[in-house]
């Protein structure tokens, strides 16, 4: 397949792919051009023991990391912990998590639902998101996301508990709200 065939059949999956994982939009553009230009240089190395989806994931996966692990080299303005004011002195919750309603399965096959989760998303500072990502959309091991963002492995679980902290209040706000929200 050439160039504009990949284009036709994977732009718009490495594209979504790369926005869940980069939010911004121009970053994710970015990224799957990169894509794929170091795909047609190197697709006569691509031996067909996957499809080609799952050839260009691969390489997207690896320039999403590459401009992440740019991002974590420049200075970043610290973030207030205003809102992560989630445990009193008592050391009990200020304001405990709801019970959120709703089957899960049927959750993960709601496109609203997934909406609500990538907007949800995009409301991270961009170190947790960067971090969060790695860690838990990517799956990476803790020790390389450190290595990525050259942080401790104290900073990066801090970071990411911060991140599902704000994951979860606002799905809570938006989607779980008991009155005038999205609940299903």
């Amino acid at each position: 397949m050439d160039g504009d065939a990949w284009v036709d059949a994977h732009a718009d999956a490495l594209f979504r792919y790369a926005l869940t994982r980069l939010r911004r939009r121009e970053d994710a553009e970015d990224a799957v051009q990169e894509t794929l230009l170091a795909a047609l240089t190197a697709k006569r190395d691509f031996r067909g023991d996957s499809s080609e989806r799952t050839w260009l994931i691969g390489i997207l996966r690896h320039k999403i990391v590459d401009r992440i692990r740019a991002d974590a080299r420049t200075p970043v303005v610290a973030e207030s912990d205003e809102a992560m004011d989630w445990c009193g002195e008592t050391g009990n919750w200020l304001h405990p998590p709801k019970a959120w309603q709703g089957d899960p399965g049927r959750l993960a096959e709601d496109g609203e639902f997934w909406e609500r989760v990538r907007a949800c998303f995009a409301g991270l500072p961009d170190r947790q998101a960067q971090a969060f990502a790695l860690r838990v959309m990517d799956d990476l091991p803790a020790d390389e996301v450190c290595k990525q963002l050259d942080i401790t492995p104290t900073n990066l679980w801090v970071m990411l508990h911060r991140a599902r902290t704000r994951l979860r209040d606002c799905l809570e706000r938006t989607w779980f709200a008991p009155a005038g929200g999205a609940s299903p």
